[in-house]
């Protein structure tokens, strides 16, 4: 294995409810194509929308592949930008999923904190990602839904402690078709990784004093 490759993992979800097509699975299916150059090890998976399959997804992707960056990619059909996630939230989750199941605790992490920030600037994210001049707007949120996105999202922060993303696409042709979707989503997690390598060095700087 090559070790100066760094792993990302990049997930997408199956349909549910109105979305016959997940627009998160296209984008991420896109993505794929493109890469992320060649020092990056991409692997992407289809999340089922299921409380328990996350349960158990979740951990296996970071105990699989321990990668520097995971980044989950949702659909809303509100959004008519690609919305960047700040935080996961603990509580709240009545939505029923794909198998009619909700959490009994209605929330993620029994124990865990009301809410997680990742450890990566979104709105820096979002300026650099504006002003490359991409052509698909970008913004950030602070609610992920609190439905199976807000719970993922919330898993993978909870398991990494911060080290992970979360992107919520607008539904295929509102307004973005799935090529702009994918660039879009290459542009976001490029600046991502951008941003992990600079608040790393600063951290190895600081121990080199």
């Amino acid at each position: 294995m090559d070790n100066s490759k760094r792993t990302v993992v990049v997930t997408g979800f199956e349909p549910f409810g109105e979305h016959t097509i997940n627009a998160s699975w296209v984008a991420v299916q896109e993505l794929k194509k493109l890469g992320l150059g060649k020092d990056i090890d991409l692997h992407v998976y289809e999340v089922p929308v299921e409380y328990q399959a996350v349960q158990s997804l979740v951990p296996s992707l970071w105990n699989q592949y321990h990668p520097q960056l995971v980044v989950h990619v949702g659909v809303s059909g509100m959004a008519t930008t690609v919305t960047l996630e700040k935080c996961g939230r603990n509580h709240g989750y009545k939505g029923l999923d794909n198998s009619r199941f909700c959490p009994h605790s209605q929330c993620c992490i029994e124990g865990g904190p009301d809410c997680i920030d990742s450890v990566i600037d979104m709105e820096s994210v979002c300026k650099r990602v504006t002003a490359s001049g991409l052509g698909v707007a970008v913004s950030v949120s602070k609610d992920a839904g609190r439905y199976l996105c807000d719970f993922t999202y919330y898993t993978s922060l909870y398991l990494s402690r911060g080290r992970s993303a979360f992107v919520h696409v607008p539904p295929i042709g509102k307004p973005y078709n799935e090529v702009d979707l994918g660039r879009a989503l290459q542009a976001i997690v490029q600046e991502m990784l951008d941003l992990l390598d600079q608040a790393e060095g600063k951290i190895h700087c600081q121990h080199v004093h």
